[in-house]
């Protein structure tokens, strides 16, 4: 404590506090993947969200000085962040996706996915001259994706599908938080299972790719998130093959398929090599995510079929 105390009287302002988070982060080693890619950006998360003030603040706010109840919340956090390795998300309850603010707990994953940058471009070129009219978000977890689309196209009606009641409890604060419930609803469902009959002009999906080899390696930030969200076998492609086998029977004609695989990619090329995958380049480069109409579904199902029902034996 009394140590605290001399930290307390040397920091001031948020910017202060900014520095001397990042600076801790840095020493201990952590690792940045949820949300941020750096000590600097997840530490203007802790603190701004302690502080209860938009990740955009107006440089000039940033030599506001903190009150002394403040820098210990602030300061406790800090040190919970490196002692647990808890990602900031879940210590500060919030995090923000596609330029919405999320309700974060270890309930669902810490909202992350390159599919906000299609969000926020309105699905250019994908969805240009398409009508679409319901979408769905299936592995929905938090529910950021299925709202984040709601929010930027207010005639889209959409369904977030989770197999975690815990997840799904989320989502439905998260739609509440978002104001989007008139148009948006979650439901229960082991992907496909409990939408018997829905159909839709869009799906998009995040499912859990990562590899079992890959979870055993992973830092120990990501324990703290649900593993149901995080793994699907030993390539990592036990759920997409699911979601590549049952899609086209919930896809209208001219209906398209959107689903994120991550590093699991190549794997999922070489045992499919004649279904044609578009794989998605983002302003960062390609992030594993492809997109794939009804039709190719159609006329690949065999082979789809063959490969998803290989895995259930």
């Amino acid at each position: 404590m009394p140590q605290r105390r001399a930290v307390t009287a040397e920091l001031a302002s948020i910017v202060d506090f900014i520095r001397y988070a990042a600076s801790r982060f840095a020493a201990a080693g952590l690792t940045f993947g949820h949300s941020h890619d750096n000590a600097i950006d997840e530490a203007a998360h802790l603190v701004l969200a302690t502080l209860h003030l938009p990740p955009d603040l107006p440089p000039a706010y940033g030599q506001g000085r903190l009150t002394a109840a403040e820098r210990e919340r602030v300061l406790a956090l800090i040190e919970r962040r490196i002692a647990e390795r808890t990602p900031v998300a879940y210590l500060v309850g919030e995090a923000w996706f596609a330029g919405l603010k999320f309700k974060s707990d270890p309930r669902a994953l810490v909202p992350r996915s390159p599919i906000a940058e299609l969000i926020e471009s309105g699905f250019t070129p994908w969805l240009d001259g398409r009508r679409v009219e319901r979408a769905l978000d299936l592995c929905t977890g938090s529910g950021c994706i299925g709202i984040a689309m709601a929010e930027r196209n207010p005639d889209w009606r959409v369904d977030l599908a989770d197999v975690s009641e815990e997840a799904l409890a989320l989502a439905r604060e998260n739609i509440a938080f978002q104001h989007v419930g008139d148009r948006v609803r979650a439901l229960r469902s082991d992907l496909f299972a409990a939408l018997a009959g829905e159909r839709y002009d869009l799906i998009v999906s995040n499912p859990p790719y990562v590899t079992e080899q890959e979870y055993a390696a992973m830092p120990p930030e990501y324990g703290h998130e649900p593993r149901l969200g995080l793994t699907a076998g030993d390539d990592g492609l036990d759920i997409a093959l699911r979601i590549l086998d049952e899609a086209a029977d919930h896809l209208t004609e001219d209906g398209l398929l959107i689903v994120e695989v991550g590093e699991s990619e190549r794997a999922l090329v070489e045992l499919l090599p004649e279904v044609p995958f578009v794989w998605i380049e983002f302003k960062v480069g390609p992030m594993g995510v492809f997109a794939l109409e009804r039709r190719d579904l159609v006329e690949h199902a065999k082979a789809i079929r063959a490969a998803a029902r290989a895995r259930r034996r």
